[in-house]
């Protein structure tokens, strides 16, 4: 039977988290997050994951303090967590945009050491100078170079790694591109995995490609089985053309699981959480972001607004902006008509996540057939509580999963590579 992939991402500093909750501890202590990674490691997950935030985000010139709080540099609390932890994977985010491959490799080669082979690295991108304001070079990149800039770091990087021999001799390296051009000797030598695992988040073409020909794994986001099933044949789809095989990069979308003792507790459960979660305010916060303008005095019980998009705006700062403005305002509009939805009704149904929502058994059953039916190979769970979030999927789901015998009973290997039965990278001599 396919073998099912899970990870953990720790919920960080966004509006998925429910502030309100008593039980909502703090997103930045270093318990909550061992906590999170010793509760995904006993249910045998493949990796604990880390998002990664440069710059505060800003709502008309403001600090946006309804999920702003900061987030700490994910390589620093990994280093930690390999200490609490023996067998988790341990990946974090890193943009390819503000760093430079030789200190970034460096760094990712010393986790892997650490954790015995456990180290991954999330490549995520920034095309916005407001992000860019924060570090030296103090502007950005166009859109179309910022993959072209990833995809070099990406191979500098493995080349640094390479340039220690398996058996411990030391090399020095010389690369020589469009966005570098360094040389000299790497200081770290060859890791437990050979390289981290490197992950990628986007569903851009641009991302898709980027994907296809570098990464062990893409963090997704689709709303349907469908939609699953045609995402994962179409990334499957281009991995030929690198030379690669169809197991070689793992399809595991970011989806939130909500589980009650019946289906309708469950339902329940799930529409309380979505209220806590898209409060008055961060209805209107969502419409704004397409919109591109101040809303505030719209009342977010009510219709949605008459007027279009403002394509250039910058009144929403630190948030990936919506590509079409247009289009997104027509579909909310397409949703609310037809539903006799309000702002924040809409709001509600178009920003979830897809989420997997029912009693233990509902969820572990729909869980396998997206992997079964090829429109996943795993999934990153992404909690709606710090740090506690985790505990009920593992105590009640993970063990139906077991049964099933789609889900691991232990680890069989020591590595991410091994959890995730992807192949160890040959040396480049």
């Amino acid at each position: 039977m396919k073998q099912m992939h899970l990870a953990a991402h720790f919920p960080g500093v966004n509006s998925t988290t429910v502030w309100a909750d008593p039980r909502s501890r703090s997103q930045i202590d270093f318990t909550s997050f061992e906590h999170l990674a010793r509760t995904a490691e006993r249910g045998k997950f493949d990796f604990f994951f880390l998002a990664e935030g440069l710059r505060l985000r800003e709502h008309n010139g403001l600090i946006h303090d309804l999920d702003v709080v900061g987030r700490p540099e994910s390589l620093t609390v990994l280093n930690a967590l390999a200490a609490v932890t023996d067998r988790l994977g341990l990946a974090a985010t890193v943009n390819a945009t503000f760093n430079e491959p030789y200190e970034l490799a460096r760094r990712l080669a010393t986790l892997d050491h650490l954790s015995d082979g456990r180290a991954a690295w999330n490549v995520v991108t920034s095309s916005d100078a407001f992000t860019g304001e924060n570090f030296r070079r103090g502007g950005y990149l166009d859109r179309a170079d910022r993959y072209t800039r990833a995809a070099e770091f990406v191979a500098t990087a493995r080349e640094l790694w390479d340039s220690w021999t398996p058996d411990g001799t030391s090399r020095p390296f010389a690369h020589s591109g469009q966005h570098f051009d360094i040389s000299g000797e790497f200081t770290v030598p060859r890791s437990p995995q050979g390289h981290p695992v490197v992950i990628q988040a986007g569903d851009s073409d641009e991302g898709r490609e980027f994907a296809a020909s570098a990464a062990d794994v893409i963090f997704t986001r689709h709303g349907t089985l469908e939609a699953g099933r045609q995402f994962y044949a179409d990334i499957k789809g281009r991995l030929a053309k690198y030379g690669r095989q169809p197991g070689d990069l793992k399809i595991m979308p970011g989806v939130t699981v909500v589980i009650g003792d019946t289906d309708a507790e469950a339902q329940e459960n799930a529409a309380e959480i979505r209220h806590q979660q898209v409060s008055p305010q961060n209805a209107i916060l969502a419409l704004e972001q397409i919109w591109g303008r101040d809303l505030s005095s719209y009342d977010p019980d009510g219709p949605l607004p008459d007027i279009d998009p403002d394509p250039a705006s910058t009144l929403v700062q630190g948030r990936v902006r919506v590509a079409d403005p247009l289009a997104a305002a027509a579909r909310w509009r397409a949703l609310s008509e037809a539903k006799g939805l309000s702002i924040r009704q809409t709001a509600i149904e178009s920003t979830a996540r897809q989420s997997f929502i029912g009693s233990p058994a509902t969820v572990a059953a729909e869980l396998e057939k997206f992997v079964a039916t090829d429109a996943a190979d795993g999934f990153i769970l992404v909690p709606h509580l710090t740090p506690g979030g985790l505990d009920g999927f593992v105590d009640r789901v993970v063990p139906l999963l077991q049964e099933r015998g789609v889900f691991r009973s232990e680890y069989t290997g020591s590595t991410l590579r091994s959890h995730l039965g992807l192949p160890r990278p040959l040396w480049k001599s």
